[in-house]
């Protein structure tokens, strides 16, 4: 499920990976160039709710490798489709197959791991690898062929579906009898809607916070540290591979202290990384960028089992909004951090970025762990050596 995790990913980053080709080989406007990238992701990040409430209502393991599939084949025709209109359209097919593939493959990763947080923490780390080797894999097929070669990206997709197939008929392979089709729907216990709202507005605080970070953190790290592009390359790097290693700790974690005082501890480390970032100067900058990045992503997986746990009648629901809807909100402030950042400085429109995980830590507060839903902790599969006796 991790490795058919990264193959998915990988088509949420491409699209903006190709924006630097389709400006050069089909002369598009900047703006025209960022509606390609609008036209993928914000309609992705929308439209996963609905999948979610669909998979809540009919157990659709299908959706895992066909919405994979339709995933790559968007990317694939996005660099021989003959107008502009076209290709909005075909990266807009992407970002559909992959809102479809989140909300199911959250609750059928959460039945293979039998509720492990470790387990789900190796899924989590699964996408955000995908989604980092997605320019490598653009550069290598397009700087090579040019557009006309993008039917090679489908071969991800190709592998991704395999991947997928093999993980689903493992669970319904004999000693696994309750299968991906029915266990983990949820249907039992109580939803525990304040909490989960509590916690999705945490979510966006720490979406805003990460999304204005990688899109600005380049350019700021060039102003204040010096070393021209190299400088900022080195901290987007330091700021997407810390957030690799903190998504498995924070699994680790979460397995010996529990899920909510981690994801707590993790928002109050990172409005202290946050604000080092905005005023240390010089080369501590960078252990700075590699703190907020570490806050930012420890807590990334255990978002998405608590908001099942939240809501264990809606797990798919829970699973679209802690994936998807909540992620989108950074993609929209974005624009305002830069239209800022053009009225001031830059530093001045980061600020703001420091009072964010503090409100998160506010919202978070009066959480309390919730219990693992029944239908996951008697699924029969290997034991769970990993999860909190609380949990």
């Amino acid at each position: 499920m991790s490795l058919g995790h990264a193959c998915v990913d990988i088509y949420q980053g491409a699209v903006a990976a190709l924006v630097p080709f389709l400006v050069s080989e089909r002369a598009y406007s900047y703006a025209a160039a960022s509606g390609v990238v609008l036209a993928a992701s914000l309609l992705s990040s929308v439209v996963q709710p609905l999948f979610g409430a669909l998979t809540d209502r009919w157990a659709m393991p299908w959706l895992l490798p066909v919405s994979t599939l339709v995933g790559g084949a968007g990317v694939a025709l996005s660099g021989v489709t003959g107008s502009y209109a076209a290709t909005l359209a075909v990266v807009a097919v992407s970002g559909i197959g992959v809102a479809a593939y989140h909300p199911e493959s959250a609750r059928v990763a959460r039945l293979a791991s039998r509720g492990s947080h470790t387990a789900m923490s190796w899924f989590s780390l699964g996408g955000n690898v995908g989604f980092a080797a997605a320019p490598l894999a653009v550069a290598a097929v397009i700087a090579t062929g040019g557009l006309r070669a993008s039917p090679l990206l489908a071969v991800p997709a190709v592998a991704g579906a395999a991947l997928c197939a093999a993980a689903l008929r493992a669970l319904r392979a004999p000693g696994a009898a309750a299968g991906p089709a029915r266990a983990g729907r949820g249907g039992e216990g109580r939803d525990d809607w304040p909490s989960f709202l509590r916690l999705s507005g945490a979510i966006m605080c720490r979406s805003i916070v990460f999304v204005g970070l990688s899109a600005f953190i380049s350019l700021y790290v060039r102003e204040r540290a010096g070393g021209g592009e190299l400088a900022g390359t080195a901290a987007l790097f330091v700021l997407y591979a810390g957030g690799a290693v903190g998504t498995v700790v924070g699994g680790g974690l979460a397995a010996r202290h529990g899920r909510v005082p981690v994801v707590q501890w993790s928002y109050a480390l990172t409005v202290l990384a946050v604000a080092g970032v905005v005023l240390v100067p010089g080369p501590a900058l960078y252990l700075c960028v590699a703190l907020a990045s570490a806050g930012l992503y420890v807590p990334f997986s255990l978002h998405v089992t608590l908001g099942q746990d939240y809501l264990p009648r809606r797990v798919g629901t829970a699973s679209g909004v802690t994936l998807g809807l909540t992620v989108s909100v950074g993609g929209l402030a974005s624009p305002l951090i830069g239209a800022l950042a053009d009225a001031t400085t830059l530093q001045t429109a980061l600020s703001p970025l420091i009072a964010l995980p503090a409100l998160g830590c506010l919202l978070l507060r009066p959480l309390n762990e919730p219990a693992l839903p029944e239908a996951i902790t008697q699924h029969p599969h290997p034991a769970n050596t990993d999860a909190p006796e609380r949990a």
